[in-house]
């Protein structure tokens, strides 16, 4: 087959308005085609090159009546004029085409015409769909009489056949997939149940179709109709009358049906293209003209009319526009155009016209030399009214720059919009976001095994609160550099957010390598630098951690590398860690803990288990602290250890502790009820739980005897400032009257005005200071002095810790008011405490 090529190296030339279209289409994943009006092909997009076959080699200059096959063509033929003559809206139709390696297949088509300024024809728009499998099964279905062998539904329609005598509807398999309905499922096949299925929109067109069925030797028609999961499809239905009675009218009909959703959504997405060049160009206020030179008519569009002034319905000639141009410039724009002509060119100006009510407006203009099919010299061009920018800008660029940087502002603006979006712009290197963006198309590539380096600046957040955001930021980006200056260009690095920082390296998975990249970054972090003439000295910490090719999961992997990074942050900082595989069993027994702390919660599987506190002097008990346990139903009783770190992440600490409080008053009243004196009972308080705004209300909801319970409250719960949740709840505490207790004492952190703030009851000395009282001469100075300040403050002075019956002996001769160890009792439930009392009370103690 000869095809009629075009000699031109690239796409033929289109008027603005179209190529601006044809950049559409460009992404669009439908095949499609611009024409001139006698059918050959001034564009194609990508899909509409393979489509026919040709590749790279592009389709351009071929007449589309080349490849249409030869018994298709007086239709096609016909349907085409009858668009170009106004006799038929735009159409769609099935025809086969032959593609350049000679194969013959069935395509559904859509043509449309393109209108110049003026509403005359110009282009057609042409796009085609590749239903070869479809129609070919269609074909073989039409030719069949007999139910089963119509039914071959290979190209995904549906059959349906109805019988007027018998009543009987049969809906095949596929018909009823369509539908959403299961090929075994009844479907209720009188017409008015179809029709109420039908969209009301589409109902009486759909009639109107029914009505003409046996007037017409096939009936084709599009429709919606509603989906049994309630949304509406769209369907094209094809049937026939295949049986009729004596007089000639038929009784049995048999047609296909074909969801063609996505055909129409991609129609609509082509009329949306073209409305949007539209909207274009009348926002932008762009005018479009074209001049015939031999016969000089004149055609301006609707904006370029409402420019110079014209009305909508006169008729211009190049004498229009000579009288309408400013008399100063008149020779020269004249000038130029005739230039135009010579060298068949194009060019840009600016111009001044006189608008017929007297008003002087200055307009650029683009324009260019052109030809229509019969070699007829034309020029066609745009113009943009500029005469505000003309007030406001004394000192405009000529007219022949003007285009350019309009597009170089946008282009900049496009650039500064995505440079935000996926750049930081305080490091400017790739934000999280570019991040994710560029690990999503590794793992959709899988072609390179993937590490991934996590950097967390180390001692950051002493930098910024002391030296100010400005150090901090000068640090931020002092690190940026260096991070940068380390890594190859085929590697990545991003911050990640904060003092944090990920470098993505693909193909490296080599652990020597990845470690004497991270030594090398580490090293070059912690040499000192200054800002302002202040010294600085900085450190990092890096998680590490690695995936081969073919099983990327980049989440996981950069979850991975930040769990290395916490255990080298915990390690002291300044160094690296891989990530690895007794890391990763780490995490999943963390992670099944946390789990099951949940479930623990809401089965109530955490109880308190009491130690007595015991007057130093007559060991006698005058408290209850109660611990918090978890009755594991597999590992039996675990202490906090076991569980406090996995509370604390899900911040369920507060919950333990509410349910600890519960059962302990509830113990206490049950003691109470047995004839068991207990004088009072302490409860560990959370900081979370202590600055609840519903804590006093939960409070109210217990029994409890004021002055038998008490709250420890760590020493590190900082109640230096005036917060306001922790003043309202230690008060409302106080006067519920439950007593404060500090627990931890001399760890460091509790100040003289957090203790005259708060008031306690008591507060206990650290074990740690305790145990080696017995050896060090220091340590029992140290908790000599911290009994005496207890004593000059009014403050009962427990020690934990007390393991033998010398630490008692020492501490009670020290002056300490109450003990609290081994030496006396572990801790224990609350049925082995009743045992443990009745048995001290045998014993006389």
């Amino acid at each position: 087959m000869t095809l009629a090529m075009s000699t031109q190296a690239t796409r033929i030339e289109l008027a603005d308005d179209v190529a601006t279209l044809a950049g559409l289409l460009d992404q669009s994943p439908l095949p499609s085609y611009i024409l001139d009006l006698q059918g050959v092909v001034l564009y194609a997009n990508p899909p509409g090159d393979r489509l026919l076959g040709f590749g790279q080699q592009g389709c351009l200059g071929l007449n589309l009546e080349q490849v249409v096959y030869p018994p298709d063509l007086d239709e096609a033929r016909w349907l085409a004029e009858g668009l170009l003559e106004g006799r038929r809206p735009p159409y769609r139709s099935e025809h086969r085409l032959i593609d350049a390696e000679g194969r013959r297949f069935w395509t559904a088509i859509s043509l449309s015409l393109l209108n110049d300024c003026s509403g005359h024809p110009k282009y057609l728009w042409l796009q085609a769909t590749d239903i070869d499998e479809q129609k070919t099964a269609a074909l073989e279905l039409a030719d069949a009489e007999k139910r089963w062998s119509f039914a071959l539904e290979s190209a995904g329609q549906g059959v349906w056949e109805s019988d007027l005598e018998s009543g009987e509807v049969f809906y095949s398999p596929t018909w009823k997939r369509l539908r959403g309905y299961g090929p075994d499922e009844h479907v209720d096949g009188t017409r008015e149940a179809w029709l109420e299925r039908v969209h009301p929109l589409d109902r009486q067109r759909v009639q109107l179709h029914i009505l003409k069925a046996d007037q017409l030797p096939r009936n084709v028609f599009e429709y919606r109709e509603r989906h049994r999961n309630g949304h509406y499809i769209w369907i094209q239905s094809r049937g026939a009358p295949v049986k009729f009675d004596t007089r000639g009218r038929p009784t049995r009909f048999i047609g296909t049906d074909t969801d063609v959703t996505e055909l129409k959504r991609t129609e609509a997405l082509s009329q949306s293209l073209a409305k949007r060049l539209d909207l274009a160009l009348t926002i932008s206020r762009i005018g479009v003209f074209e001049y015939d030179v031999t016969t000089r008519a004149l055609e301006y569009d609707p904006r370029l009319r409402q420019i110079y002034g014209f009305g909508p319905s006169r008729t211009l000639t190049h004498e229009d526009f000579e009288r309408a141009l400013h008399p100063d410039d008149v020779e020269r724009v004249l000038a130029s155009n005739a230039e135009l002509l010579q060298r068949r060119g194009e060019h840009s100006s600016s111009f001044r016209i006189i608008r017929y009510d007297g008003e002087i407006r200055t307009l650029t203009s683009h324009i260019t030399y052109s030809e229509d099919e019969e070699g007829n010299p034309k020029i066609i061009g745009t113009n943009w009214d500029i005469t505000d920018d003309v007030r406001m800008h004394e000192d405009l660029l000529a007219a022949n720059q003007l285009t350019e940087v309009r597009n170089a502002e946008l282009q900049m603006a496009k650039e500064q919009i995505e440079k935000q979006a996926l750049t930081d712009p305080l490091t400017e290197l790739p934000n999280r976001r570019f991040l994710e963006k560029i690990l999503g198309n590794l793992e959709r590539d899988k072609q390179f095994p993937t590490s991934i380096l996590h950097l967390d600046l180390d001692h950051f957040k002493e930098i910024n609160d002391s030296a100010g955001h400005l150090a901090g930021d000068a640090v931020l980006r002092h690190a940026a550099g260096i991070v940068s200056s380390q890594v190859n260009s085929a590697q990545f690095v991003a911050r990640s957010g904060g003092d944090e920082f990920v470098i993505v390296s693909p193909g490296m998975c080599s652990p020597e390598d990845l470690r004497q990249l991270a030594q090398n970054i580490v090293e070059a972090l912690s040499r000192p630098f200054s800002f302002n003439g202040q010294p600085f000295r900085l450190g990092a910490s890096i998680g590490i951690a690695c995936q081969n090719r073919g099983e990327l999961k980049l989440d996981r992997l950069l979850g991975d590398a930040d769990a290395a990074l916490y255990r080298a942050k915990a390690a002291g900082g300044g160094r690296y860690e891989f990530f690895t595989a007794e890391l990763r069993t780490e995490l999943e027994v963390a992670r099944r803990t946390a789990e099951e702390v949940m479930d623990a919660i809401a089965q109530r599987q955490f109880v308190p288990f009491y130690q007595p506190i015991v007057d130093a002097r007559t060991h006698e008990v005058v408290s209850l602290e109660a611990l918090a346990r978890w009755r594991h139903p597999v590992q039996g009783t675990l202490a906090p250890a076991r569980f406090m770190k996995a509370a604390e992440e899900r911040q369920v600490l507060s919950v333990i502790d509410g349910m600890i409080l519960e059962q302990a008053v509830a113990d206490m009243k049950d003691w109470r009820e047995k004839g068991i004196v207990i004088p009072s009972v302490s409860v560990n308080v959370s900081l979370n739980r202590l600055a609840d705004e519903d804590l006093l209300c939960a409070l109210r909801k217990l029994e409890f005897e004021p002055g038998t319970l008490s709250f420890e409250l760590l020493e590190s719960i900082f109640l230096d400032d005036e917060r306001d949740d922790f003043c309202a709840n230690i008060e409302g505490i106080r006067k519920m009257g439950i007593g404060i207790d500090i627990d931890d004492f001399g760890t460091g952190h509790t100040s003289f005005l957090s203790l005259f703030r708060l008031n306690p009851r008591r507060f206990k000395i650290d074990r740690q200071l305790v145990q080696p009282i017995i050896e060090s001469q220091e340590k029992r100075a140290v908790i000599k002095s911290i009994i005496g300040m207890g004593k000059t403050l009014g403050l009962k002075v427990v020690a934990e810790g007390v393991e033998t019956k010398a630490h008692a002996d020492l501490l009670r001769r020290l002056g300490c008011d109450y003990l609290q160890g081994y030496a006396f009792a572990r801790p224990m439930s609350a049925e082995n405490l009743q045992t443990w009392l009745r048995e001290r009370d045998g014993q006389g103690n």
